[in-house]
């Protein structure tokens, strides 16, 4: 049997078999896979023989990341793995360059929703690491573009304009409908950016407009379930915030980053994302720093690696520096447009969320309170979390009180079932459905369970 290209492709980077397994063996236990590879296995794929799902997809990943560009499984003359699985960075492992931001945004965007693979969500350093990646990269030289038609300003604030009312839009139904439109936009815009002139202030503009809406598809992603997805967008997202010269919006994907992290139980994790985003920012914007700080608070609160004493004091403290940077002026420059949902409703909600995690179920219904009084209609989604939020507090309280509970989780219901297409919501519903286990023999707690089953029967 003839080598195979593989044999080239590890001269080349000077590794041997051996070394090629464990490589691979930490990228599967970083991806939470539970196959490993015996060390002497790859000698078999350097004379020739194909290696078996995922290990075609995870070698390609290797050397990919060795050789400093994509690899894929056609140029090692393998068959794709069925289905091609891939960690949710793959292909975007790309320079800190306009060239670069490019070759992810092409990535993302030109393989669709339809796309056949099926990501790996990444965990553990591989997770942190374009973080680390962005905060250390030099600063992009200027975007412009000389061939193609001219795109000029007009059309960037029309496509600004766009994306202000697809965010507005997410506020109300949930992100899950509307990923598809966002994406489309968003391709839209990278066929902009890679076939149109622009002078370097339109290119920053662009690639600021593709960052924000990186950021938008990966929440919506997010919020369907969809986590390596999202992770995929935000990590081409950083990639376009660092060509915009837009630390404010990276630092914002970074939050999410977080935020996500947070929610799958990665609280180290949660923890160097959230504070590498407040390390990175300048700080000129009020909101854009309480946005942060609230950040590091719920990633704090949720950080089971550190004792609940420790937790508490920094949880606190971050909470008291987000209401401390929402009381201050902003800047002649303002706040950036993506902020606008950063107010006084949303800082007591996300403290009222810390402070159920860390268990002070008094001063989380104080601020679940006052987010609910201060909230404006049109966020449907956000008043959905929030009640069963506040009745998750309820239940959870040293003498629970039952009736209060199902008072909040029954408008919350209400919500969901007529308006929001949120898969978040519906896992924070399923969350209190199993606090009542307790109470599941009473009848008020069995007619809520049956009046809402088909919510939380519902899809994943």
């Amino acid at each position: 049997m003839p080598d195979a290209p593989l044999k080239e492709l590890l001269a080349t980077i000077g590794m041997n078999g051996e070394r090629l397994a464990g490589r691979v063996n930490a990228l599967a236990e970083t991806l939470r896979l539970p196959q490993r590879v015996h060390p002497k296995t790859p000698y078999k794929w350097i004379q020739g023989q194909t290696p078996k799902p995922p290990w075609r997809s995870l070698v390609v990943q290797v050397l990919s990341q060795e050789l400093g560009r994509t690899i894929t499984v056609e140029e090692m003359g393998w068959p794709p793995d069925e289905p091609d699985t891939v960690p949710a960075a793959a292909g975007l492992q790309t320079p800190w360059t306009a060239a670069g931001t490019l070759r992810a945004l092409r990535a993302v965007t030109h393989a669709g929703l339809m796309d056949r693979r099926h990501f790996m969500m990444l965990m553990g350093t591989a997770l942190t690491a374009p973080a680390h990646e962005w905060l250390i990269a030099h600063p992009a030289q200027a975007a412009a573009r000389a061939a193609g038609s001219n795109v000029p300003i007009s059309v960037v604030d029309d496509l600004d304009h766009i994306t202000d009312r697809l965010r507005r839009m997410d506020d109300q139904i949930g992100g899950g409908q509307l990923l598809s439109l966002i994406h489309e936009h968003l391709r839209y815009v990278t066929t902009l950016l890679d076939e149109h002139s622009y002078t370097a202030t339109v290119g920053r503009r662009l690639h600021a407009t593709a960052g924000e809406l990186l950021r938008l598809a990966g929440f919506a992603a997010f919020d369907d379930n969809q986590h390596a997805r999202a992770q995929r967008y935000w990590i081409a997202g950083l990639h376009a915030a660092h060509t915009a010269g837009d630390r404010a919006l990276g630092a914002n994907i970074l939050g999410f980053m977080s935020c996500q992290a947070k929610d799958l139980d990665g609280g180290r994790e949660a923890v160097i994302l959230a504070e590498t985003a407040r390390s990175a920012y300048p700080g000129a914007s009020p909101k854009v720093r309480a946005i942060l700080a609230l950040r590091a608070a719920e990633a704090s609160a949720n950080d089971q690696t550190a004792t609940a004493t420790r937790r508490a004091a920094t949880t606190n403290r971050a909470i008291d520096a987000a209401f401390d940077a929402l009381a201050d002026q902003p800047t002649s420059t303002g706040d950036p447009g993506w902020s606008y949902w950063m107010n006084l409703s949303q800082a007591h909600a996300q403290a009222g969320y810390c402070h159920m995690k860390i268990g002070d179920y008094r001063q989380a219904r104080f601020h679940l309170r006052r987010a609910l009084k201060l909230q404006d209609s049109t966020y449907s989604r956000e008043r959905a979390l929030r009640k069963f939020l506040l009745a998750t507090t309820y239940i959870k309280q040293q003498q629970p009180d039952l009736d209060a509970a199902l008072a909040q989780a029954n408008e919350g219901v209400a919500i969901l079932s007529s308006e929001v297409n949120s898969a978040r919501c519906l896992g924070h519903l399923r969350r209190f459905a199993d606090a009542l286990t307790p109470f599941r023999r009473s009848a008020p707690a069995k007619d809520f369970l049956a009046q809402s089953r088909a919510l939380i029967n519902s899809r994943p």
